[in-house]
């Protein structure tokens, strides 16, 4: 397929997606974490591979624009990989979790494409972590590519990245990961304050 073609297959099929979003189903999810945040909540987001990365992102956004306290477990690397080497990787999220001391006043927010799935053993950390949060009732939130994984079935809010054709469905999933979170941040039930270039007046770019 000449690139062209491609790059136009491909940005045809971001439109789709985000056509194929449901804006309550944000709405909502920006409600519930606001919630959090006015019950004295923290906020932890998981994620692994590039939802790791998303998570310290993301970390970054909720606490500097929504006064969301938040933290990943994956940004301490010396922890993270002492508790997979001492107590394995599949309980190293929700071990780090006991040890934060997790609540019902807290939430869990996941980025994964499939999910998790403790029949087919794939993102066992995050399976462990999200069902420690639904043992002590903290939120638990999501934006996933699959809606058979155990975040689309257990969450309480999880938004569904639907048409992407099975060949592409992880860069489609973790690009709309970004654009969810993005949207929440700048969610008017969430944000606290405009980023940077958005306080500074057009004359001054």
């Amino acid at each position: 397929m000449p690139s062209e073609s491609f790059s136009k297959t491909y940005l045809d099929e971001v439109a789709l997606i985000a056509q194929a979003l449901k804006p309550e189903q944000v709405d909502a999810m920006a409600e519930a974490l606001a919630l959090v945040r006015s019950r004295g909540g923290r906020l932890f987001v998981l994620g692994a591979g590039g939802g790791a990365g998303h998570a310290s992102h993301a970390v970054n956004d909720f606490r500097k624009i929504c006064d969301l306290e938040s933290y990943s477990p994956s940004d301490n690397v010396s922890e993270l990989t002492a508790r997979v080497n001492d107590q394995g990787w599949d309980v190293a999220y929700s071990e780090w979790l006991k040890g934060s001391r997790l609540t019902s006043k807290d939430a869990l927010l996941i980025f994964s494409v499939g999910g998790g799935s403790r029949a087919h053993n794939v993102s066992m950390s995050l399976v462990n972590a999200i069902e420690l949060a639904k043992e002590r009732g903290a939120l638990v939130v999501g934006v996933v590519g699959k809606e058979d994984g155990v975040t689309a079935l257990e969450a309480d809010h999880c938004i569904i990245v639907r048409g992407a054709p099975a060949e592409r469905i992880t860069p489609h999933t973790e690009a709309f990961q970004a654009v969810v979170w993005h949207l929440l941040v700048s969610h008017p039930s969430l944000a606290m304050r405009a980023g940077t270039w958005e306080s500074i007046g057009s004359g001054n770019r």
